[in-house]
C-alpha cells in the first residue's frame, strides 16, 4: 500500500491538468489510466482545435497530449497507464495493473513472472476524470458486427491505423459525426451519408462544409430504421421523420453499407463516481447522470473531486479549465502552498463562462449552476 496527497483517475486534459496543479503546489501526485497511452480523447484527434489561443486554438488534439503529459512529468507527476481503478473506499483506490511488452514502467522484477499486478493506493484528495461514453442507438440488427460507435472507430483509424470498414453510414451530425466522417474519408473510407434525426445539424458549418464539397450528402430529418447482413452489416434501410420523430410512410431507403458508425452524444461515465458514493442529479444539459458538485467541483464525498466529461459532457477547453480548478481546489484543502489564489479561481471561472456563452451553450450553464445550488445542501462546507 502506497499513500499520495493527490490521485487522479483519467489521464486525459482534465486528469492531467489537474494533477499538473497539484503537484505544481506540492502534491505528491498520480494520475491513473486504464488505456495504454494518456491523453484520453485528445491522443485520437487529429484536427486543429477551434477557439481562442489560450485554449490552444489552431493546435492539434494529439499535440496538445503530449504537451500535457509532458509537464506533467516535468512536474513531477506520477502517470500510470493500463492501471485501471475498480473501488473507491473511504480515501483508498484499489487498482489492477497490467503490463505491455511497450509499457515505459514495467517493474523490474515482476516482469519476468507477472504482466498484472494489483495495489492499493491511499490518496489524501482524489479527482475523478473518467471522461464520456458513447450512447447506443437501438434499433433492428444495432448488435451485428459493424455497427461502432464513431469515437471507436476514430480510436481505429487514428491511433491504431485500422479502417472499420468501406463504406460508411454515419447516424448523427454533431460535431463528433461530422469529424469523424471526414477523417474516415482520409483513411481511405468512403462515407455513403450522414444523418440526423433533427431537422438541423448540431455540429460547426465548417465541419459539415468539408464533407458536402467531398460529395457526401447530410441528411437532416433522417434517421435509421434497421440494418441487415449474414454475419456483419451489409446494408442499412434509412428514412425521414416527421416533426413528431414518426416515420414518414414511403420514404425508406436502403443503402449498401458495411459499418455503421453512431454519433447521438456521449454521457459522464459516472459508474465509478457512483460506487464511491457520490450523490448523482439527471441533467439532460449535461448528458444524463451528473456527480453533484459544487463551484470549486467537490463532490457529496469529502476530498473526492471530480472535472472534464464527468462533470457534465462539454468540450475539451472546459475539461482543462476544469481540470485546473479542481486541481487547485484539492491542493487548497490540504494547505498547500500558493494553493488557492482567489485571484486565479475567479480567473478559471471566467473563462468557463466565457467557454459557456452563447446560444449553444447557455443551457449547459444553466444546468451547471443548478447542480452549484443542489450542492448547497449536500456537499462538504
Amino acid at each position: 500500500m502506497r499513500e499520495v496527497d493527490l490521485a487522479v483517475v483519467g489521464a486525459g486534459p482534465a486528469g492531467l491538468t489537474a494533477a499538473i496543479e497539484g503537484a505544481k503546489r506540492g502534491c505528491s501526485t498520480v494520475v491513473l489510466d486504464m488505456n495504454p497511452h494518456p491523453g484520453g480523447q485528445l491522443i485520437k484527434q487529429i484536427h486543429k482545435f477551434f477557439g481562442s489561443r489560450e485554449h490552444r486554438a489552431g493546435t492539434r488534439g494529439i499535440e496538445i497530449a503530449d504537451t500535457l503529459f509532458h509537464e506533467a512529468e516535468s512536474t513531477g507527476v506520477e502517470v500510470m497507464v493500463r492501471a485501471e481503478v475498480y473501488a473507491i473506499h473511504d480515501s483508498t483506490l484499489e487498482v489492477a495493473q497490467t503490463f505491455g511488452e511497450d509499457s515505459p514502467i514495467l517493474p523490474s522484477k515482476e516482469a519476468t513472472t507477472s504482466h498484472s499486478r494489483s495495489l492499493s493506493i491511499v490518496a489524501r484528495r482524489i479527482v475523478l476524470a473518467m471522461g464520456g461514453a458513447e450512447n447506443a442507438l437501438n434499433f433492428p440488427g444495432w448488435t451485428l458486427p459493424g455497427v461502432m460507435g464513431a469515437g471507436a472507430a476514430q480510436t481505429m483509424i487514428n491511433l491504431w491505423r485500422v479502417l472499420p470498414g468501406e463504406r460508411i453510414l454515419m447516424v448523427g451530425a454533431g460535431n463528433v459525426g461530422l469529424i469523424v466522417s471526414y477523417q474516415l474519408m482520409q483513411a481511405g473510407g468512403e462515407v455513403v451519408a450522414v444523418i440526423e434525426a433533427t431537422p438541423r445539424i448540431g455540429g460547426y458549418g465548417v465541419h459539415a462544409a468539408k464533407i458536402s464539397r467531398a460529395g457526401v450528402p447530410i441528411l437532416t430529418s433522417h434517421t435509421i430504421v434497421g440494418a441487415s447482413g449474414e454475419s456483419r452489416v451489409e446494408r442499412a434501410v434509412i428514412a425521414k421523420v416527421d416533426p413528431s420523430w414518426r416515420i414518414v410512410p414511403g420514404s425508406e431507403e436502403e443503402l449498401e453499407v458495411d459499418t455503421i458508425c453512431i454519433a447521438v452524444g456521449l454521457r459522464p461515465n459516472a459508474r465509478l463516481a457512483s460506487l464511491a458514493g457520490c450523490k448523482l442529479h439527471y441533467s439532460p444539459s449535461l448528458g444524463g447522470w451528473v456527480p453533484i458538485h459544487n463551484s470549486r467541483m467537490e463532490t457529496t464525498v469529502p476530498r473526492i473531486y471530480i472535472a472534464g466529461d464527468l462533470s457534465g459532457v462539454e468540450e475539451a477547453s472546459t475539461a482543462l479549465e476544469e481540470g485546473r480548478l479542481a486541481g487547485i481546489c484539492a491542493a487548497a484543502s490540504l494547505s498547500k502552498e500558493r494553493a488557492g489564489d482567489p485571484e486565479e479561481i475567479k480567473a478559471i471561472e471566467q473563462r468557463l463562462l466565457s467557454l459557456r456563452s452563447g446560444p449553444f451553450c447557455q443551457r449547459r450553464q444553466d444546468a451547471k449552476q443548478e447542480l452549484i445550488g443542489i450542492a448547497e445542501t449536500q456537499c462538504p462546507k
